[in-house]
C-alpha cells in the first residue's frame, strides 16, 4: 500500500506529528483527492500544537480545509481529473483531514472549484473565508441593503473579519472594523474598511436598545460585544453571529428583535447544505471577487506546518497562511 505525509494526532490528548502514513483505501461512496494546497485556522492549531479538544476519532489527520484534484473516486458525480476542494463537513475532527498529501473523503462533501482557481488561491479563502462568504450572502438573502448604514465587523483583523470587510466593501456597503489592534489600521482599510472603531470602547449595554447605529453586524465575537451591538442595530438589520472569541454567553433581551425588526442570523459553515456551499464559493471566484493576496500572511509546505500553528496560538498575527501541500 502506498503512503503519505500527513499530520496525524495518534491519540486523544496529544498533538500532531508529521508523519509517513498509509493513504486509506478508497471506499463506498468515497473519493481519494491529491491535496495540492490547505490552510491553517485556529482550529487546526489547536489540534496540531494538542492545545485544544478538536479531534473526535483517532488517528485522525489534521486540517479542516483542503483543495486538490480528484485521483480515484467510488462516485460517478466525481471522476478522476476533476478540480475540488472541501472545508468543514467534520474532517480534520471526525475524519482524516487536509494537512496531507492525500485525503481520502466522502464525495459527497466535494465542491467543484470554479472554473480557473488553483488549490492556492481556493485556500487563501479556505473555511474562513467560506464563512465570512455565508454571512454575507445571508445577511443579502434578508433583506440587507448597503443604505441601511455602515455594517460592524468585530474581530476585524482576523481570517472571518478580513474577508468580511473585503467582501462589503466590494458589494457596496460601508464596513467598519470593530478592534482592539490599533496597529493593524492601514491593513483593515486596505481591506476595506471605511472607519476603525476600538473595541475596547464597548462597556455593557445598560439599557435593552441603544441609539441605533449599525445598519448590520458580522460578529465573530460574542459576549458583551455582540449583545452591545445588537442594541445598536438600526431596524431591520441583520446581525450574523460566528464566533465566541470573547465569550460564548449572549446576555440581551428582545427588544431589538420585536421594537426594532433585527434579526439574528446564526451561521453555521461546518454543514453547510451543499447547493448554498456551492453557491458560495461560485459568487466569492465570480461576483464578489476581491484580490485575496491582501490576507494571505504567507504560503508554506508541510514542513512548516507544526511551528506556524504554535505562531497561530501565540496570537497577535494578521493574515492566513496558505499550506502547498506538495512541498
Amino acid at each position: 500500500m502506498s503512503t503519505m505525509r500527513a499530520w496525524q494526532v495518534a491519540a486523544k490528548g496529544e498533538g500532531a506529528q508529521l508523519r509517513e502514513v498509509e493513504v486509506p483505501a478508497v471506499g463506498a461512496g468515497q473519493a481519494r483527492v491529491r491535496v495540492e494546497a490547505s490552510s491553517l485556522n485556529f482550529k487546526d492549531a489547536l489540534a496540531v500544537t494538542g492545545k485544544g479538544r478538536i479531534m473526535r476519532n483517532f488517528p485522525c489527520i489534521a486540517g479542516i480545509d483542503l483543495a486538490g484534484t480528484v485521483e480515484e473516486s467510488q462516485d460517478p458525480n466525481w471522476p478522476a481529473g476533476t478540480p475540488v476542494l472541501l472545508t468543514g463537513c467534520n474532517i480534520g475532527e471526525q475524519f482524516d483531514g487536509g494537512l496531507a498529501e492525500q485525503a481520502v473523503v466522502d464525495a459527497g462533501s466535494l465542491v467543484r472549484r470554479p472554473e480557473g482557481v488553483d488549490a492556492l488561491q481556493a485556500m487563501r479563502y479556505g473555511t474562513a473565508g467560506f464563512t465570512a462568504g455565508l454571512a454575507v450572502q445571508r445577511m443579502r438573502d434578508n433583506g440587507q441593503e448597503p443604505d441601511q448604514g455602515p455594517i460592524a465587523v468585530t474581530g476585524a483583523s482576523g481570517g472571518v473579519g478580513s474577508v468580511a470587510i473585503a467582501l462589503l466593501s466590494k458589494l457596496g456597503y460601508s464596513p467598519v472594523a470593530v478592534s482592539s489592534k490599533s496597529d493593524q489600521a492601514d491593513y483593515l482599510r486596505a481591506l476595506g474598511a471605511s472607519d476603525i472603531v476600538n473595541a475596547r470602547d464597548y462597556p455593557a449595554a445598560e439599557a435593552p436598545l441603544l441609539k441605533a447605529r449599525w445598519g448590520g453586524v458580522v460578529d465573530n465575537v460574542g459576549g458583551t460585544l455582540l449583545a452591545t451591538l445588537i442594541a445598536e442595530t438600526r431596524p431591520w438589520g441583520n446581525v450574523a453571529s460566528i464566533g465566541l472569541a470573547a465569550s460564548h454567553k449572549l446576555e440581551t433581551t428582545v427588544m431589538p428583535f420585536i421594537l426594532r425588526g433585527v434579526n439574528l442570523l446564526g451561521i453555521h459553515s461546518v454543514e453547510t447544505p451543499m447547493p448554498r456551499r456551492q453557491s458560495v464559493w461560485d459568487a466569492l471566484f465570480g461576483d464578489w471577487q476581491v484580490d485575496s493576496s491582501l490576507w494571505q500572511r504567507e504560503v508554506i509546505g508541510l514542513e512548516q506546518v507544526g511551528e506556524a500553528c504554535a505562531t497561530l496560538m501565540a496570537g497577535g498575527i494578521t493574515g492566513r497562511y496558505v499550506v502547498d501541500c506538495t512541498r
